[in-house]
């Protein structure tokens, strides 16, 4: 019997092989057969993975390979050389040769190999073949390699920018906080006229909103920082040294320069998904704070002529391709929709984070693209608002004082002197007349001028209390 001929490539290819036959690949490229099975079985969307979880896989590749040599489960210069490539990929030097499409295999085994083909190939010479499976995934597995990157992309996307970001913004508020600080205004609730407070006691609210929610997602981070690294297969640690998890946990505290630890029970880190759905969570309720706090810029940028018009905007762009001179509050609009993309992801998040049976969940590649593309989303959108917006604005007294001087919702104070009743008439009086509230108060409430100026003051109210004594009504 005559012996098959060898298969030989088409122009520009080459042949790989693993343990499911041959297959041609792009002479040029990094990767082996097993990414290229996975990019021919799912042309989806046409993303690959982001730069944040390319990255946590190299750290946790590199990590890997100088525990396995430490440990003597490698030769000291191919454990040198896979690191070095490893760190080479995290670093974003070869983020070309990572194809594989966001939409893969639930486990993301396609793109664990994708990294451990790719580092193969780089930590390989003419002396030393490096072997993706046997050296580059050893004491690994794809099911707890893609939980740790997952949660490692995560803390430092969250650490590295999204935490600065929201400093950023609040400083920004509270500077125009101090410099508003003694300027009074209509209060509103149901978006109607309501008692008066100071422009640093509205800004200071968001800014409060903005650190309940950094302190919310700094609490959640006590959870996804545990990571289940040495867990292997179904958490059991098969084929990984006893030491090796630990090791690896040490490791990557060192090089991402944040502390992680190992998991206290790597089945639960390899099984669920329940903190990076805490932290989406908490991403979650950030948006809506950031939702809040641009809405009320645009209610209050309102106008020029026909709205509130307490405050004017920074002018970035024209607003509208037929009527001349209009412009919009654009950055709070895009805030908006960044907030409404991300309350999106949350409830992907949550579906995926349900999504698998007994000893391994399979959204994982959706849970990591979803977090991290959140967490950019929200230190952009967070920026932009401090950068282009909150530090460029102007108050527009003119406005916020004759609002303030005809609001009749400030006889409020008279409650405790005349009794409600009394004041709700002179409340609705000086509505139907569009009158200041002093005016028809001087004439019906029996009290002289001088009282009421001193109960009606604006800047008084605005720090609480009873003003007018122990009295009738209430």
């Amino acid at each position: 019997m005559a012996r098959a001929k060898p298969r030989t490539a088409g122009a520009g290819r080459r042949i790989e092989r693993d343990s499911m036959g041959e297959l041609e690949v792009p002479a040029g490229a990094l990767w082996g057969a097993q990414t290229q099975r996975a990019v021919l079985n799912f042309p989806l969307s046409g993303r690959p993975m982001p730069r944040g979880f390319i990255r946590a896989l190299g750290l946790v590749k590199a990590a890997a390979a100088g525990t396995n040599g430490a440990l003597g489960l490698l030769p000291q210069d191919t454990a040198t050389a896979i690191r070095r490539a490893a760190l080479a990929v995290a670093e974003g030097r070869h983020d070309a040769q990572f194809p594989v499409d966001v939409y893969q295999t639930g486990s993301g085994t396609s793109s664990n190999m994708n990294a451990n083909e790719v580092i193969a190939a780089l930590a390989s010479s003419s002396r030393r073949k490096v072997h993706p499976n046997d050296h580059v995934n050893l004491g690994q597995s794809s099911n707890d390699v893609v939980p740790t990157a997952i949660r490692v992309s995560a803390q430092l996307a969250v650490v590295e920018d999204l935490l600065p970001a929201l400093r950023h913004l609040r400083k920004a508020i509270d500077r125009r906080a101090r410099a508003f600080g003694r300027v009074v205004k209509t209060g509103r609730t149901h978006l109607m006229d309501a008692m008066p407070l100071t422009f640093a006691q509205e800004f200071g609210a968001w800014s409060s909103q903005l650190a309940s929610a950094e302190a919310r997602i700094g609490d959640a981070l006590a959870r996804l920082r545990r990571l289940p690294i040495g867990g292997t297969a179904v958490g059991t640690g098969i084929n990984a040294h006893p030491k090796f998890g630990d090791r690896v946990v040490r490791e990557l505290s060192r090089l991402a320069g944040t502390r992680f630890e190992p998991a206290a029970d790597r089945f639960e880190g390899i099984a669920s998904q329940d903190d990076a759905v805490e932290l989406s969570g908490q991403l979650n309720a950030l948006a809506v704070a950031l939702i809040k706090i641009a809405n009320d810029l645009r209610w209050m940028n309102s106008g020029p002529l026909a709205g509130l018009g307490e405050i004017e905007l920074p002018a970035l762009q024209p607003g509208s391709s037929i009527m001349p001179g209009k412009v919009n509050p654009v950055v709070p609009e895009a805030v908006v929709m960044v907030a409404a993309q991300v309350i999106g992801h949350h409830t992907a998040i949550t579906v995926a984070g349900q999504t698998g049976n007994f000893q391994l969940n399979v959204a994982l590649p959706l849970i990591a693209v979803n977090l991290l593309d959140s967490i950019g989303l929200l230190a952009n959108a967070s920026r932009l608002l401090a950068d282009r917006c909150i530090d460029g604005l102007k108050l527009r007294r003119d406005n916020i004082d004759a609002a303030l001087d005809r609001n009749p919702i400030l006889v409020t104070a008279l409650n405790p002197v005349i009794g409600y009743a009394r004041a709700a008439a002179i409340a609705k009086r000086a509505y139907a007349e569009n009158r200041p509230v002093f005016d028809v108060a001087l004439e019906d409430s029996g009290l002289d001028a001088a009282e009421l100026r001193r109960l009606l003051d604006p800047r008084a109210l605005t720090r609480g209390g009873i003003h007018g004594g122990a009295g009738a009504g209430g």
